[in-house]
């Protein structure tokens, strides 16, 4: 079967009946999690994402009834009370369990509930009379379990570690001694589902070590409890309480539900409650107690002898609307289950079979299954990429590639030191060596001597639709190829890559000198950009003033959201639409989009009334800033054009924030606006001559898409453009003069206060850039969206209408309106208008075999479309890259020609697509076919 055939989702709905609730997933996605269109969401594992009839019932809850703290005796009081009490109901018979046999404890969250059972376990130390307690902990555990020992090796128990194979191997070593007198209470503790790989392991070792038949029980008299940590576990499978009677049972609703966060539960079997010995005692955990003398009386209930203070009753009435909220989309653990299984096991199917063209595989995947049984593995996908001589592509870079393509993943070792040790054969002197060369847990220090130091797993959830594509054939058309690591010898560069070095010849004056290879080389300043608003468009210009922080206005200003958080393009791409303009005749700021009047912030700030001059807190690249609202009417602005509540701010005038790297060298303090690290960006423009060499030999000179010099220098972002001899020389260069003022290299160079300088490293990312437009791709997306309105209008009931234009008193006294088909109103279109580009991941490359005539064409079938599809041998599956070209073309012809389309589409009009394409827009101009599949 050919490759590309089994990355379809036809063929993927074939093979795993499981797939989906028994309804459409589609308008499922589109009505519960509508934020997350055009993010793939990967990062189940960290958290899921709540459904929107969560937060909808919840908040229909909050503004219909009165919650008074339940430590009161009012109505309000008790009505809390009750409902908490359902609530813990409702957990207990989730889990097939009850009241009468376990106790659920509220906590912050699963690290709060092993805390709990950490310092309130009897842990015994040894004696002459007997040995002392064991805390026993597979390797492959969250720190948050491993961090127990502390705990208990500090009151005399003794922690010992153990290897996943062992529980079971060793049993067959030894036999279970037979003194039943001994009383002396150990703790195992191992993961339903290790958060790393997504092995399952088996329940069954529940009875097993209670009854001492597995190792180590079976090797150590007393009696012994276990600790089943099931917070990654119960995300996506159901977990039988009644069948596997667990002693102490952590749990995380975020995990579950997405909402609340920072609450979690402790699930305690009742005949194991009492050997828990609590020290502290807080509020509303007291029958009695007195304050001149030690006497304390608990309460008599388990939960309240634990629930210090007063518990977060609004969150745990949250739970009841996940729990509702669960049922009604999915209808039972056990179909999340087969589905997040069947999604997880054909990704790894597919990610298998990958390669590069010379053979190479393209992931090394860390599991112990093949992923063939959901009782075995969960629905966590855990890999590194190689490139094509199975090097590691270190775990950050993919992170940031993802990000790129709106891919949202984890990273790293995720807390789970054993199970990284284990799977990246990493030696418990490396994890030292690793600190000691500066990696710690949860840095980006993803390499260490070529080998990696963690992954990249992905984790799919109940939610998860996202339709299974083929990124690339089963060998890649080209090896994966990187930029050296660590080099800065040009000329080494160019010989790796096997290119001639290109010869530029440089015009101009002595604009530039390299104070390293001494004074007086030639070179040319060619471009001075600066970017007003931080990650919004640049503004180019011939001469500009320089001021304390590099460029004046320079990343002055910055778009946050309604929490005070920056917005990057990563997050918000339409902010590079945004175009700032500076007035220094005026002390101006103007705020120019398509479609939108320009509006004008005053530069220094002034009396203008509608400022508001709240002054806020911010954070960039970890520093704290402090910045000044710019006030209501650009936030309204800038809200109405991003389509989401946001806020312009700029840095406060009196605030001055210094870059701290290099300071520990004792290099000279730098003033920053909101720039990352340096006031000054540089880039050279004959090394971008090179890169776009790179990116023209990958694609092939075949390849439709084509970069320009200019394109590819807009991407860097760069303040200054260089056009210098040689590609990569600025890697050798430590100062830089550009007329009379001295710019210093940073982390290199003598002390130079005056201003800093970053050369822009460059990563070579192929990624899709709009300059002159594509003919094939614009005509191409131009069609798709014709194509994409006139099904949705097709699928809406002919007979639904729209009351438009107000409602009129007839002389009779009756009320009359006027109604338009539903499906052809306004309203309805710019709907569909809002959603139209997001199918465009549904379309690729299609080469007609009989014509050679390339256009984009769909190959995803619709639900219940049973008409042929092309062969996908013609297609051309370019991965994400494809795919967001189109819908970026897309979005630009919906933004420029939006009440064009609303106003063919309002009419029964025939040959829409030719109007719009060819006769208004012209992006079709020339075709020689209608393609009238699209």
């Amino acid at each position: 079967m050919d490759f590309n055939e089994v990355c379809s989702f036809e063929h993927f709905r074939r093979v795993w009946s499981h797939y989906g609730y028994g309804s459409n997933l589609q308008d499922m996605i589109k009505e519960e999690f509508d934020r997350i269109k055009g993010i793939t969401y990967l990062d189940h594992a960290g958290t899921t994402l709540y459904p929107q009839s969560l937060i909808k019932g919840f908040f229909q809850d909050m503004a219909s009834n009165v919650y008074g703290n339940p430590h009161s005796h009012n109505s309000s009081s008790r009505l809390t009370h009750d409902t908490v009490e359902n609530v813990r109901y409702r957990i207990l018979q989730h889990f097939n369990t009850s009241p009468e046999d376990y106790t659920v404890v509220f906590t912050s969250g699963c690290t709060a509930a092993l805390k709990l059972v950490a310092e309130s376990f009897p842990w015994k130390a040894t004696s002459t009379d007997e040995p002392g307690s064991q805390f026993c902990y597979l390797t492959d555990n969250h720190t948050s379990v491993v961090g127990i020992r502390v705990v208990a090796s500090s009151l005399g128990a003794e922690a010992l570690s153990i290897l996943p194979g062992e529980v079971e191997t060793r049993t067959k070593e030894m036999s279970q001694t037979g003194d039943q007198g001994c009383q002396v209470p150990h703790l195992f503790s191992y993961p339903a589902q290790s958060n790393f790989s997504g092995r399952k392991y088996p329940l069954h070792y529940v009875k097993g070590i209670k009854d001492r038949k597995l190792y180590p029980s079976c090797n150590r008299e007393g009696t012994w409890f276990v600790l089943l940590d099931a917070a990654s576990f119960v995300s996506c499978s159901p977990l039988d309480l009644q069948e596997h009677p667990a002693d102490f049972v952590p749990i995380s609703f975020y995990k579950m539900f997405g909402f609340p966060t920072g609450l979690g539960a402790l699930l305690v079997r009742n005949d194991a409650a009492a050997i828990l010995k609590k020290a502290y005692f807080g509020g509303g955990t007291a029958s009695a107690y007195l304050a001149e003398e030690d006497y304390f009386v608990p309460k008599p209930t388990t939960s309240s002898r634990f629930e210090d203070g007063t518990i977060p009753f609004l969150d745990i009435i949250s739970l009841h609307h996940g729990f509702e909220a669960l049922n009604m989309l999915t209808g039972s653990m056990e179909r999340i289950q087969l589905h997040t299984f069947g999604l997880a096991r054909y990704t790894y199917v597919l990610l298998a079979s990958l390669h590069h063209s010379n053979g190479n595989p393209l992931a090394q995947i860390y599991c112990d299954t093949e992923y063939e049984d959901p009782s075995m593995q969960g629905a966590i996908l855990n890999f590194n990429l190689l490139d094509s001589h199975g090097n590691f592509v270190g775990y950050s870079q993919v992170d940031k590639m993802g990000s790129l393509f709106n891919i949202q993943m984890r990273t790293g070792c995720f807390c789970n030191t054993g199970a990284c040790q284990y799977y990246l054969g990493i030696t418990n002197q490396e994890v030292k060596s690793n600190l000691q060369a500066g990696h710690t847990c949860g840095d980006d220090m993803d390499l260490i001597d070529g080998r990696p130091t963690g992954s990249g797993p992905v984790k799919v959830a109940e939610e998860s639709l996202k339709r299974l594509r083929p990124a690339a054939p089963p060998y890649t058309q080209h090896p994966l190829l990187l930029l050296p690591g660590g080099q800065s010898d040009s000329d080494r560069k160019r010989e790796e890559w096997n290119w001639p070095a290109p010869k530029i010849t440089s015009s101009g004056g002595e604009a530039v000198t390299v104070a390293a290879r001494g004074m007086g080389v030639p070179g040319t300043l060619t471009n001075i950009f600066l970017y007003p608003i931080k990650s919004c468009a640049a503004l180019e210009v011939s001469e500009w003033p320089l001021g304390p922080h590099g460029l004046l206005y320079d990343r002055v200003w910055m778009v946050v959201n309604i929490n005070g958080v920056c917005l990057s393009q990563k997050q918000e791409p339409r902010l590079c639409l945004i175009c700032p303009q500076i007035h220094l005749a005026t002390k101006e700021l103007s705020v120019h989009a398509s479609g939108m009047n320009p509006i004008f912030v005053p530069l220094e700030g002034n009396n203008d009334p509608y400022l508001s001059k709240t002054v806020c807190q911010s954070k960039v690249c970890g520093d704290r800033v402090q910045t000044v609202d710019c006030g209501d009417r650009v936030a309204d602005w800038l809200s109405k054009f991003l389509e989401k509540p946001c806020r312009l701010i700029r840095q406060s005038l009196d605030f001055t924030r210094y870059r701290k790297r290099g300071q520990e060298r004792g290099e000279s303090s730098v003033s920053l606006s909101l720039v990352n690290e340096a006031q000054y960006l540089m880039i050279n423009r004959a090394s971008i001559d090179l890169l776009q060499e790179h990116i023209i030999h990958r694609k092939g000179s075949g390849s439709h898409q084509h970069f320009d010099v200019q394109q590819l220098i807009d991407r860097f972002r760069a303040n200054l453009v260089i056009w210098g001899k040689e590609p990569f020389e600025e890697d050798d260069w430590t100062n830089l003069k550009i007329g009379n003022t001295l710019f210093q290299k940073m982390k290199s160079g003598p002390h130079v206060p005056q201003v800093t300088l970053v050369f822009v490293v460059m990563s070579l990312v192929s990624k899709t850039v709009e300059g002159k437009r594509d003919d094939i791709l614009y005509c191409s997306a131009c069609r798709a969206i014709a194509e994409e309105l006139n099904y949705s209008i097709s699928q809406v009931d002919p007979k639904k209408t729209l009351p438009v234009g107000g409602f009129r008193l007839n002389p009779d006294g009756s009320l009359s309106d006027r109604k338009v088909p539903l499906a052809r109103s306004e309203t309805h279109l710019m709907e569909l208008l809002e959603d139209v580009c997001n199918n465009m991941s549904d379309y690729a490359l299609h080469l007609d075999p009989d014509t050679k005539e390339k256009h984009y064409k769909r190959f995803v079938p619709r639900t219940n479309d049973k008409s042929d599809f092309p062969n996908f041998k013609d297609f051309q599956f370019n991965g994400p890259e494809g795919s967001n070209s189109l819908k970026f073309a897309c979005e630009n012809i919906v933004e420029e020609f939006e009440d064009y389309i609303i106003s063919l589409f309002a009419k029964e009009a025939d040959h829409v697509a030719d109007k719009l394409c060819s006769e208004i827009s012209g992006l079709c101009k020339g075709s020689t076919s209608h393609h009238e599949e699209l």
